[in-house]
């Protein structure tokens, strides 16, 4: 859930909740107290049991209600004189309270006229009531509480006196200090059910990440958090999800390319330790007089001159691979006519590979006027390092490399095939990457740098191709890369 969502929320809950359940509580305080006085019998209610309810009510009304039983008791011929109960009457400083005199079954007097005609009827008769003790009668249909004192008049006519009290005066303030009770509660829970909800849904999540955040720097990269959240939360984890991994692959990475720069180096100083040994080995022969011949002389002069030229192609492979490593490589783009570009790179690596005893074989099936946007320079040394990789592992007497240039309609693909010892299908995949060697032998002859195919790969990338390879073990393996044509838009008349 969103933080603002989260927010109308919280707002929402906090002034709608608790009005409902306030509401709920009053309804449910109310109905409970007047079903615990309508659950009384009809005889007789202590006051004992609504002195709570009846606090405020008793305070105004029992002094009242004790100077008539009094005055039952000593004198009650007072009870009949209406001057006398409209006194004690005014004395009542509760309206909901008031007083009846029945004289035999007729009423005799009434503090309030118009309920005492219809609670009248109801009333008990003489004698029910008992004035030893504090008790009373409940009308439900009323709503009323009465207390019954009975005494005679001087004409020895049977009187009662009732004090009525209506009960919703009656439970007033239990109900009001229940609802204050219940107020605090309400809020207390809300509060609570808040807080909870928002530690769960933000503190919790917060902490999580936290620790998640604390993991990471202390280069842990497998302290993964998921969830289901659609929210900012939401959004958080999955955004760390995401930096988590990418770090985790940064840091693999880095690994790995440090693991092969070692190699690289390690390889690089084992390929040029050899032409160097070897250099000095031939010069010292050279200053000790060994070569004593004009034929010795030039043969230890070429040797030297060769193995100066495998440093400095190890070297050059260097530098290079700095500029992928860097991506900066220079590239000079140029449309190129595919059948003159080609036909001088055959013409210039035949005669190399003819003095290595190597035939070479080039068909072109793409039309004349046929043009690709290329670097010749970066592209011709895509030519000489998959051929120079032909050479470097023929193991047949008569070597055989086929070049063919097919069209494809919207581009070329260029096939480079030897009959050479071939690719294992485990390394196949792998040749392009750098560094990977399929043979581990670390003569000069046949060790390399490990980075000539990676190279082939970047510059082909570089042109908008790509390349693949296929090959058989003992028969030998063909490179394959394409480039697009050039095709010059027409404009319309």
């Amino acid at each position: 859930m969103k933080f603002k969502t989260r927010l109308r929320v919280t707002f929402i809950i906090i002034i709608v909740l608790p009005l409902v359940l306030i509401a709920a509580a009053f309804c449910g305080i109310g109905i409970y107290l007047i079903n615990v006085q309508k659950g009384l019998p009809m005889e007789h209610m202590d006051y004992s049991f609504m002195s709570e309810n009846m606090q405020e009510v008793v305070n105004s009304t029992e002094r009242v209600y004790l100077v008539l039983q009094k005055q039952a008791e000593t004198d009650p011929s007072r009870l009949a004189d209406r001057e006398y109960l409209q006194q004690v009457s005014s004395q009542i400083a509760r309206k909901s309270t008031y007083i009846i005199v029945r004289k035999d079954s007729e009423l005799y007097y009434a503090g309030n006229e118009e309920a005492a005609h219809l609670l009248f009827p109801k009333l008990p008769d003489y004698g029910e009531g008992d004035i030893s003790k504090d008790s009373g009668y409940y009308y439900d249909e009323y709503d009323k509480f009465v207390k019954q004192i009975d005494f005679r008049f001087l004409d020895g006519s049977q009187g009662s006196i009732f004090v009525v009290t209506r009960v919703s005066a009656l439970i007033s303030r239990r109900l009001l200090v229940d609802m204050m009770v219940a107020i605090v509660l309400i809020m207390i829970f809300t509060g609570i059910m808040l807080t909870r909800w928002i530690h769960k849904g933000v503190f919790n999540p917060i902490n999580e990440l936290n620790m998640a955040m604390t993991e990471i720097k202390e280069g842990n990269f497998e302290y993964a958090l998921q969830t289901d959240d659609k929210g900012e939360i939401g959004d958080l984890y999955r955004n760390y999800e995401d930096m988590r991994l990418r770090l985790k692959e940064s840091t693999e990475e880095g690994r790995q390319n440090e693991k092969l720069n070692k190699e690289f180096i390690s390889n690089i100083s084992h390929d040029l330790k050899t032409p160097i040994t070897a250099i000095k080995g031939y010069v010292e022969g050279i200053m000790d007089g060994v070569t004593n011949t004009p034929e010795k002389m030039d043969k230890y002069i070429k040797t030297i001159y060769n193995k100066a030229n495998d440093m400095e192609r190890l070297i050059n492979e260097l530098t290079f691979y700095s500029g992928i490593d860097n991506n900066r490589i220079p590239y000079n783009y140029h449309r190129i006519n595919v059948a003159d570009y080609f036909g001088d790179c055959i013409e210039e690596v035949g005669l190399d590979l003819e003095s290595k005893n190597i035939q070479l074989n080039y068909s072109n099936l793409t039309q004349p006027d046929t043009l690709v946007i290329a670097d010749p320079e970066q592209m011709k040394k895509v030519i000489n390092n998959i051929i120079s990789n032909s050479v470097k592992y023929m193991d047949k007497p008569k070597g055989t490399i086929d070049i063919r240039i097919l069209d494809e309609i919207d581009s070329i693909r260029i096939e480079i095939e030897d009959n050479g010892k071939g690719i294992a299908q485990k390394d196949l995949p792998r040749i392009f990457e750098r560094f990977y060697r399929t043979d581990a032998s670390r003569n000069s002859a046949q060790g390399g740098s490990g980075i000539g195919l990676s190279i082939v790969k970047k510059i082909v990338e570089d042109h908008g191709g790509y390349i693949w390879a296929t090959s058989r073990e003992g028969e030998g393996t063909c490179m394959h890369f394409v480039l697009r044509k050039y095709i010059e838009l027409q404009s319309e008349n």
